[in-house]
């Protein structure tokens, strides 16, 4: 029986973890539940890098949200912090998208190809793979994976040809163009990635097919 991670960075596609992707993780890994022993969702237990008003798409100057506790929102409550993961004690792990992804765990949204993750996430994947865990990222999350793994020559996917994906090329990496209700996995490097809302506008039952894909590689 595996136990899978799944890190969240907060709640809303603006400034957060993407909520129709985070849930899409969680349905689509209830299916094995004959497989799977635990599901932990883990988030920082820092700042977002902002607030975003997401009815207007602007920002909040004055506001400020705490990742761990607007991530409880999705979770449920069932969140731990991300400096309490252990990562000899999960076979998997699976980064859901949404903008948050590339401001609140890495700096790629600033500063592209020349971002940075978070040092605790960062330590989070560098073990996991060395240890042969599959590593699933979702929409712009697969750049938190480029970053995390500058010139290992990865397969990841944000769907289309894009700036993002550009940006990935740069660090040393392939992209593959991948339709939304596809997943492609680099068997070579156990990574699975998945474009989701990068199609931005997709049908939901798309998205979802193409994060139960996704999930399939990582179980």
């Amino acid at each position: 029986m595996k136990k899978i991670g799944v890190i969240l960075c907060g709640c809303g596609y603006k400034d957060g973890s993407e909520i129709h992707e985070s849930v899409g993780v969680l349905w689509a890994l209830s299916q094995y539940s004959g497989k799977i022993s635990s599901i932990q969702c883990f988030a920082a237990d820092d700042m977002q890098a902002d607030v975003v008003n997401c009815l207007i798409g602007q920002p909040v100057a004055a506001e400020r949200r705490n990742m761990l506790v607007e991530s409880a929102r999705i979770a449920r409550g069932n969140v731990l912090p991300l400096s309490q993961m252990k990562p000899s004690e999960y076979d998997g792990l699976i980064i859901p998208g949404g903008f948050g992804a590339a401001k609140n765990l890495c700096t790629f949204a600033y500063k592209g190809s020349g971002g940075s993750v978070r040092k605790d996430l960062a330590d989070i994947l560098i073990t996991m793979h060395k240890q042969g865990k599959p590593l699933g990222a979702i929409c712009i999350a697969p750049a938190i994976l480029a970053l995390a793994f500058k010139g290992k020559s990865f397969e990841l996917t944000v769907g289309a040809k894009s700036e993002a994906s550009a940006e990935i090329e740069k660090l040393g990496h392939k992209h593959i163009v991948c339709k939304v209700n596809e997943a492609h996995f680099d068997r070579k490097n156990n990574i699975a990635s998945t474009p989701a809302y990068m199609y931005d506008g997709a049908p939901l039952n798309e998205i979802f097919e193409g994060i139960r894909k996704l999930v399939g590689y990582i179980i």
